[in-house]
């Protein structure tokens, strides 16, 4: 018997760590409700696809039935084809507090026909935005679906398209610098009009002979501490997304950053002179 104990012991730890991180959603019904105008939203597919939709009416958005503190949520989405300009299509995490608050944001910006489509990123920590960086996908987002992900632990954020990171802002509370930390936050999508600022800062407008406009969601992927949930959860040094192997970037992952930043990146706070003369301390920690 004794020599059976350690496995034993094993097998009920990853029992309890199991039971601590939610598990990742099947359908859109378990774990996402409707958000705003609800008869704009239509599930395809048993549930497990979702198509929004903006017209002249209005935009339309869903959000998580729970909130979450650290871990990575993922979805396969399927941008607007052709004339999208002055369309966001938006996936992000929000933290839904007045005035201190947390916010991790994919924004796909629309485009005319045969333009770049742009992904801009941006972080609100403590109540502190304007982080916003830009990178043009390198393929037609509205060909087929991809799959875009936030990666949140103790050390990092990780914003990823198809596993190739895109952007990378690390935990340098050390140095007096704000990073989310105890607000968990929901999983939103959204679609809407924005074409005030949208598509080349708002001299194209969203042209509405085009619309109505659809964007495709699926294979909603959600695994992180749900909030309420098990409090010691946020915390637990054996969440997958604390291991070593997370707490940076890999070498393929680095060498692919890279690229991206070289070859895709259009727009990046930091360098942006205009509006920061001296960067933001961020951006040379």
């Amino acid at each position: 018997m004794m020599a059976k104990t350690p496995f034993l012991c094993i097998v009920i730890l990853c029992t309890l760590m199991f039971i601590q991180i939610s598990a990742r959603p099947t359908t859109f019904a378990e774990d996402f409700k409707a958000a705003w105008s609800e008869s704009h939203i239509r599930q395809v597919d048993g549930g497990k696809a979702i198509q929004l939709v903006l017209d002249q009416s209005t935009g339309c958005g869903f959000a998580s039935k729970r909130k979450y503190l650290f871990g990575k949520v993922s979805m396969k989405i399927k941008l607007i084809p052709g004339d999208s300009a002055g369309t966001v299509t938006a996936f992000y995490m929000n933290s839904d507090t007045d005035t201190v608050r947390d916010e991790l944001d994919f924004e796909f910006l629309g485009n005319r026909s045969g333009q770049p489509y742009s992904v801009q990123t941006n972080i609100f920590a403590h109540g502190k935005g304007d982080r916003e960086q830009r990178v043009n996908l390198w393929f037609d987002p509205s060909l087929d679906f991809h799959t875009y992900s936030i990666m949140w632990s103790h050390k990092h954020i990780v914003f990823y398209v198809d596993d190739v990171p895109i952007r990378v802002y690390k935990n340098n509370q050390a140095k007096n610098i704000a990073y989310p930390t105890s607000q968990p936050m929901g999983v939103y999508s959204t679609l809407w009009e924005a074409d005030d600022w949208a598509t080349r800062g708002g001299l194209e407008k969203i042209d509405w002979s085009k619309a109505p406009f659809y964007a495709y969601y699926k294979d909603f992927d959600i695994e992180g501490c749900p909030v309420p949930g098990p409090t010691n959860c946020p915390s637990n040094p054996h969440n997958w997304w604390e291991g070593y192997a997370y707490q940076s970037l890999n070498a393929v992952e680095a060498r692919r950053y890279r690229w991206v930043r070289v070859n895709h990146m259009v727009y990046d706070y930091c360098t942006d002179k205009s509006r920061y003369p001296v960067p933001p301390v961020e951006c040379h920690a």
